[in-house]
């Protein structure tokens, strides 16, 4: 990696940690300045424009979603060993921004700050997030081809209620703190698995 490469992702990895407990709202080309060492100009010459760099944090933090909670999930052999591997994976990625004391899931947390507004940042969320559904969709289809989810359960409807129950646990975790959070989390998963398995 060369060195303005080594610069631009130094300077992504502070901005995400500052994004999960800021929002990409929060994210400041001076405050990035003076974490990183870096002049203000010498930041905008990496990203141009502070929505720039805000992408480049969302493009980051899908980036790192999909290596640590889907790559491996695709590990586990097709069917319902998959989706638990996938729900394991995603409440540890949840439990990680808990346990590292930095705030929440950037992801989760642009979806706030972004659901009513309008433009690429948005729009790039947006796609992010239906290639998401889809993923989870894909796994429950192949559940569907091992015959162990019912050939009539409608895909979208369970990414539907996964998506709802991950979202429910991270407001509980980080908003309530809720130490029951998870139990509660992993009782719905559970729910919804023996609601739609043959």
């Amino acid at each position: 990696m060369r060195k303005g490469e080594q610069t631009r992702s130094a300077v992504v990895e502070t901005a995400l940690g500052l994004a999960s407990t800021h929002g990409l709202h929060g994210l400041s080309i001076g405050d990035l300045a003076s974490r990183t060492g870096l002049s203000k100009s010498g930041l905008f010459a990496h990203f141009g424009s502070k929505e720039h760099l805000q992408e480049a944090v969302l493009l980051a933090a899908a980036e790192r979603f999909v290596d640590q909670v889907v790559r491996p999930a695709l590990k586990a052999p097709r069917g319902l060993s998959r989706i638990r591997a996938l729900f394991d994976n995603w409440m540890e990625w949840l439990k990680g921004y808990e346990r590292n004391g930095v705030g929440g899931c950037p992801i989760l947390g642009a979806a706030f700050e972004l659901d009513d507004q309008t433009g690429p940042l948005r729009d790039l969320l947006v796609r992010q997030q239906r290639e998401w559904l889809a993923s989870i969709e894909r796994m429950v289809e192949g559940a569907k081809l091992t015959g162990e989810i019912r050939a009539d359960i409608d895909t979208a409807q369970v990414a539907f209620e996964l998506q709802g129950i991950a979202l429910a646990s991270h407001f509980l975790v980080h908003l309530v703190r809720d130490p029951m959070a998870e139990p509660r989390a992993r009782a719905a998963f559970e729910g919804v698995l023996s609601r739609v398995s043959r």
